[in-house]
């Protein structure tokens, strides 16, 4: 799999060791971010061959590599819900993806995640995008740093969670509560749907609490990533203010 941009490169370097398998760069590039770069490589022991932008261009064809591409394998399985779990501390904070399919808002998605602290993103295995190769890329290096669990039934997911002592909130446009509502307990889940369709009917009725995020202009809702970075962010700005709780 090839990896390209400083962003997802760097992010795999530090993140994934070992799993950079050759590195190519831009002969003709010597600024500070390239040396930054190619040190953090030598002191990896990952040799950077250096090539002219032509090589680049054919590695990836219309694509801003920026001068940098990685040949990496692909990341290792994803960890499953019971590790997840099991590993979780006293406020845990987790992301449900229901329907998302588009592999740039998942990449988006994991992005917003990690700059959260996230503990882990979840999804079903059916009506969902895989961690494949655009989300990797979109996700400039969250996809290493952040758990993405693929489950069999999110419904039934939903239901551990809250076994669990996690509260589950869902978003949805018609919800009477909005999203400043609501109280956000240490302990939740979030759950986003798909732009157009939102939440599936199961998935929406096994949730603790329903919020929309109001909208003042004239666009009806926002994108995915958009909307879990709102969400995710308020329930962090409101972690920050209570003394104790994990910001």
């Amino acid at each position: 799999m090839l990896l390209h941009g400083f962003h997802a490169v760097t992010a795999r370097l530090r993140q994934t060791d070992g799993t950079v398998r050759a590195l190519y760069a831009d002969a003709q590039r010597d600024d500070a971010r390239m040396r930054e770069l190619l040190r953090l490589a030598q002191r990896l022991g990952v040799e950077a061959r250096r090539v002219d932008a032509a090589r680049l261009d054919r590695l990836c064809p219309n694509r801003r590599h920026q001068g940098v591409v990685a040949l990496v394998e692909s990341r290792p399985p994803s960890v499953t819900l019971e590790a997840v779990l099991d590993r979780l501390g006293d406020a845990p904070l987790l992301l449900l993806l229901d329907g998302v399919t588009d592999p740039r808002n998942l990449g988006a998605c994991l992005r917003v995640a990690d700059g959260a602290g996230v503990h882990a993103v979840i999804a079903p295995k059916d009506h969902a995008c895989p961690l494949n190769e655009a989300a990797i890329q979109t996700a400039s290096g969250a996809a290493d740093s952040v758990p993405y669990v693929m489950v069999t039934n999110l419904a039934r997911t939903i239901d551990a969670l809250q076994e669990r002592g996690l509260v589950v909130i869902g978003t949805a446009d018609a919800a009477a509560q909005t999203l400043y509502d609501v109280a956000i307990p240490p302990a939740v889940a979030w759950v986003l749907g798909a732009e157009g369709v939102g939440l599936r009917r199961l998935t929406r009725e096994r949730c603790d609490h329903l919020v929309s995020i109001p909208m003042a202009g004239r666009v009806a809702s926002l994108n995915v990533s958009v909307a879990a970075g709102v969400v995710l962010y308020e329930t962090v700005r409101r972690r920050r203010a209570v003394p104790g709780v994990p910001a």
